[in-house]
């Protein structure tokens, strides 16, 4: 062992006196205590990824120095332990590496070597849809027609768990991949090959960050790259710079982690940490339990940092043994992280490291909030809420208005249901989802709401029927605490029985609403609303028939359903009257910190944890029934219309293909700020009248049988079909929301998939313009893989977020920025031009090249490929070409 920063210990467990670790916190080089928990854990990796655990002197230096390298583009090698996927994000993974397994045969190498070198767990949570809701059935009957429906996609994916080595799959039922791996997979240090060393991990959904609540270093990537690092490829990233974010004080007695994090989203959005690390510190931290540290860290996509870290404290170790690990390996955790100084005492001020930035929130400061009413970071105190509402009605079309004429803004629509007459307004609620990752991981606001639903229930509260009520919890552990305290049958008298274990209408699975109640929304032209404890809530995502979409905590989505609409000042109307006449205030009924922690306390215990995960992956009946292949290649069956080899390998020789400079291209479309990958791949819903739904008729499917988007991402003809295909989609040339654009050379209005195929079949490249933070939100790589399949040679934009240029890369297309104090309107470009990108035979990270239009203009922009890694994977055509050939030869 030669390398100076590097030093092996042993034994660290007096059972096993081979096992050794890397004692970086020793060396003699003071530098090390001053960084961040979370470049601790990345200077590690990039050792321990080595070959032979060394590791150039220059590239250890960099990162000690990273206060005076960060902002030089010094490139680190991070090869994390483990990767994590969902279903929505895994088939379209599994599907690649078989098709890739086809493709390096065909060029004359061994098919197996396609195969993941590092743990990956795939858990399915995205297929499940709320087609039953307000039975004691639902969740069964969600479970079989989820069965019903994806039998084909859990078939192949049964046989990627069997054809591909260090691949787990944990079946659907079991509970949303990011509760999964906060309760059971992560191991916060690996025990692994004769060394510890800490856990870190990626995967394939934007907020795997959940994870970095527990102290495990690890956000989302885009499938695209997930399937490079199960094959050994490292993530070559720029040394990030790390925003440290202290908190201080204790929260008031009514508020949630919900509203903390949601405080938090809005703070950081206005801070700007796009790209960056964020890492908590300061005695506030110590008040927070790590499901209260995991809600603010999920979130991180939605305030658009890489990671959201908090390092491990005693309070981790604890959680590690409620959650049913084995003692003794926590005590040997505890022990090598005490032994590498990266146990952190928040209290101890004398252990804070230096951050590129700091900022303060005070949580006593925090107040109860929701965020709408399409955007996550649009904070609203839950005391303006009706006025905010309000005032949103007759506000500008955009992220807080919906332009509705002032004489319609008490329209009311009667309607009947199941017998009975009723009304809706603007700000009716007719979605209320107990959802997500986010809120249903965190048992002080789960419990809290099973709580505030008994206090409703005895005093005489009710659910209106038509309300589609839901709860979907993260894991088993959830419904097994809520069932043994005592609260399940009243939220079940509420309407919010267990409907499945998924994400559900977080992610759009929220399934049809009654008819009538469609009928009304259509007749009155209302801005319905959805009300979820989830984490996402941009246009078109939650349902198509509600427009606004407020996320909250689990006890105000069981409030605001109750009241009906989110036209309400709790403070001053009551929830509703019981049969004797009284009224009833939300604050009557509002449980208290110390009523849900005596709660907590008795029921959430290790034995729970141990009792649900030891049978976690063989307890689905249906899921061990499923019969798949055995073959390690993948014998494509012609008529699916779900799993398809894509036509990404078409083509591909072992030669490289110099990159052209892109001609005379058309615009496709041209956004605004704040396009999303919601915007660009929807998950949800395919509408009968789309390109997709045409193609899936042509196949002989039925409307009932077209299932969602997220479902078909196996299926490259209907994921390009699927390209932009938001019905809430606005497209600077079409003046009305939908998803359609101009085709130039003849005038007419299209739908995206058809006007790009016109301009294909012409050999016209194509080009998208947009805003500010283009491709925020979902991590999907079919946000990147569709526009690739309609000819998208190049996107200029203002700004990207992380993951979403990523992708672009991944794909090979060109992610381009303008320069700073540029943009389409200073630049006076209409989109109506066309567009010559000048692509120089020598490339560099982030240069600058030119641009020239037919009108005569020309002007620069920044290409952003960032590392000399991305570059090479531009030149093979994408990350995929690049494996496929590094795997051949």
């Amino acid at each position: 062992m030669s390398n100076p920063f590097v030093r092996i210990v042993e034994p660290l467990d007096p059972k096993q006196p081979l096992k050794k670790f890397f004692n970086l916190s020793k060396l003699e080089d003071v530098r090390y205590a001053r960084l961040p928990f979370s470049i601790r854990v990345l200077l590690e990796a990039a050792i321990r990824n080595c070959d032979d655990f060394l590791v150039k002197k220059e590239d250890v230096e960099n990162i000690l120095n990273w206060k005076v390298v960060q902002h030089k583009n010094v490139e680190v090698p991070f090869k994390p332990a483990r990767v994590i996927l969902q279903d929505f994000t895994g088939v379209p993974a599994v599907v690649d590496f078989a098709a890739m397994r086809d493709a390096v045969k065909k060029l004359g190498g061994d098919p197996e070597k396609i195969n993941p070198i590092c743990p990956a767990d795939l858990v399915i949570d995205h297929s499940i849809q709320v087609d039953f809701n307000r039975r004691s059935d639902s969740l069964q009957k969600n479970q079989d027609l989820e069965f019903e429906r994806n039998k084909e996609r859990f078939e192949f994916l049964k046989w990627g768990s069997q054809a591909f080595k260090n691949m787990r799959i944990i079946p659907p039922g079991s509970g949303i991949i990011h509760q999964v791996n906060l309760e059971y997979l992560a191991r916060v240090v690996m025990d692994q090959d004769g060394y510890y060393y800490p856990d870190s991990v990626v995967g394939t959904d934007s907020h795997t960050t959940m994870i970095d609540g527990l102290g495990v270093l690890g956000w989302g990537v885009g499938g695209i790259e997930a399937e490079a690092v199960m094959l050994g490829q490292p993530i070559s990233m720029v040394l990030p710079e790390v925003v440290g974010y202290k908190l201080v004080g204790n929260p008031q007695p009514l508020v949630t982690s919900t509203d903390i994090v949601l405080t938090i989203t809005k703070h950081l959005r206005q801070v700007g940490v796009v790209g960056k690390f964020v890492e908590f510190f300061g005695p506030g931290v110590a008040q927070l339990s790590i499901a209260d540290r995991a809600t603010i860290a999920n979130m991180c996509p939605e305030y658009g940092a890489t990671a959201a870290y908090f390092p491990v404290d005693d309070i981790s170790i604890g959680y590690l043994i409620q959650t049913g690990r084995d003692k003794e390996k926590v005590m040997c955790t505890k022990r090598y992280l005490e032994a590498v100084g990266m146990l952190r005492d928040f209290k101890n001020s004398s252990q804070d490291p230096d951050f590129t930035q700091v900022v303060e929130l005070d949580l006593h400061t925090v107040v109860p909030c929701c965020s709408g009413p399409k955007r996550p970071q649009d904070k609203v105190a839950v005391s303006d809420m009706k006025n905010d509402f309000e005032t949103c009605l007759g506000a500008k079309q955009g992220f807080k208005g919906f332009q509705i004429a002032p004489d319609r803004h008490n329209s009311i629509v009667k309607f009947n249901f199941e017998g009975c007459d009723f009304e809706l307004a603007h700000g009716s609620v007719v979605i209320a989802a107990i959802t997500s990752c986010t809120n249903t991981s965190n048992p002080s606001v789960m419990l809290g709401a099973g709580l505030l639903a008994k206090k409703a229930v005895e005093a005489g509260l009710t659910v209106k029927p038509y309300i589609k009520t839901s709860l979907s919890p993260g894991s088993g552990v959830v419904t097994y605490y809520l069932r043994e305290s005592g609260v399940m049958s009243y939220l079940s008298q509420l309407g919010f029985d267990v409907v499945g274990y998924g994400c559900m209408t977080c992610i759009g699975n929220s399934g049809p609403l009654p008819e009538p109640v469609v009928e009304a929304i259509t007749q009155g032209d209302l801005v319905a609303v959805g009300v979820l404890s989830g984490n996402r809530n941009f246009e078109g995502r939650v349902h198509p028939n509600t427009r606004a979409n407020y996320l909250a905590s689990p006890p105000l989505v069981i409030a605001y359903a109750i009241a009906g609409t989110v036209r309400i000042d709790f403070e001053k109307e009551p929830l509703g009257i019981n049969a004797s006449g009284k009224k009833i205030f939300l604050k009557d009924i509002w449980p208290t910190r110390n009523e849900i922690q005596a709660v907590e306390r008795q029921f959430v215990i290790p034995g729970m944890f141990k009792e649900v995960y030891q049978k976690i992956e063989t307890v689905n009946k249906s899921w061990n029934a499923l019969d798949a292949p055995s073959d390690k290649l993948y014998t494509w069956n012609p008529k699916s219309t779900y799993i398809k080899s894509p036509p990404f390998f078409d083509g591909l020789t072992l030669a490289l293909q110099t990159p052209k400079t892109i001609e005379d291209a058309y615009v496709l479309l041209s956004f605004g700020d704040s396009v999303t990958t919601d915007h660009i791949s929807p998950a949800g819903n395919i509408a009968r009248n789309s390109p997709a739904a045409r193609y899936l008729t042509s196949r002989g499917l039925t409307p009932r049988e077209f299932n969602s988007y997220g479902s078909r991402r196996g299926n490259d003809a209907v994921m390009a079909r699927g390209t932009f295909a938001n019905i809430r989609l606005v497209n600077k040339f079409i003046d009305k929301q939908g998803p359609q654009t101009i085709h130039f050379p003849s005038g007419e209005t299209l739908d995206v998939f058809d006007a790009a195929e016109r301009y294909k079949q012409a050999g016209h490249p194509l080009i998208v313009l947009a805003g500010k933070e283009y491709g925020a939100g979902s991590s999907r790589d079919w946000a990147a893989k569709g526009p690739f399949l309609l000819g998208v040679k190049a996107v200029l934009a203002e700004s990207y977020e992380r993951i979403h240029r990523s992708n672009l890369v991944g794909m090979g297309v060109i992610p381009l920025q303008y320069l700073p104090g540029e943009d389409a309107m200073t630049l006076g470009l209409t989109g109506r031009e066309r567009y010559t990108i000048i692509i120089p035979e020598k490339l560099k990270p982030q240069m600058k090249v030119q641009i020239k239009l037919d009108t005569g203009k020309t002007f620069h922009a920044i290409m952003r490929f960032d590392t000399d890694v991305e570059l090479t994977y531009f030149h093979n055509g994408g990350i995929l070409n690049y494996m496929i050939r590094k795997m051949a030869s």
